[in-house]
């Protein structure tokens, strides 16, 4: 619990102490996430020593704009999931984000997958792991976790 209130700053934190990172959701994370520089780096860093970049729902946001040293996205060419635009509107948020993530993430990754609506799905691509939605948490944490070895 302590380290829960005392929770790092994405400047505090050093991608060198960590194997993987975990974007979780929330609506909030659509203005929070996309654009944070901080976040992209320790994504860029973790992915390239060799760890594990995951996002559920909304987090995935938080995967939209890492760029790899080599200048390409992290998402190009590979399958990802997050909340589709028929989840959106279902919970009659449409009108109010700023962006559609599925469109997003369409636009962006080499192929976006996803299942039925509010179904636990998942993609792991490599040591990229996205989940469609809350109720792929759960699969996303055991996902990473495999693919630490643990």
């Amino acid at each position: 619990m302590n380290k829960l209130k005392n929770t790092l700053k994405p400047s505090d934190v050093k991608a060198s102490d960590y194997d993987a990172i975990y974007f979780t959701g929330g609506h909030g994370t659509m203005w929070d996430f996309p654009d944070n520089a901080e976040l992209q780096e320790l994504s860029r860093e973790i992915y390239e020593k060799g760890g594990v970049v995951s996002g559920v729902c909304h987090g995935v946001t938080a995967l939209l704009n890492v760029k790899l040293s080599n200048g390409l996205l992290l998402i190009k060419d590979k399958t990802v999931s997050g909340f589709t635009n028929e989840e959106e509107a279902l919970v009659q948020q449409t009108d109010y984000v700023q962006f559609l993530l599925e469109d997003a993430l369409r636009e962006r990754a080499g192929r976006y997958d996803k299942a039925a609506a509010f179904s636990s799905y998942v993609t792991t691509d490599g040591r990229l792991v996205t989940g469609q939605n809350p109720q792929s948490s759960k699969a996303v944490g055991e996902s990473v976790k495999e693919l630490l070895g643990l």
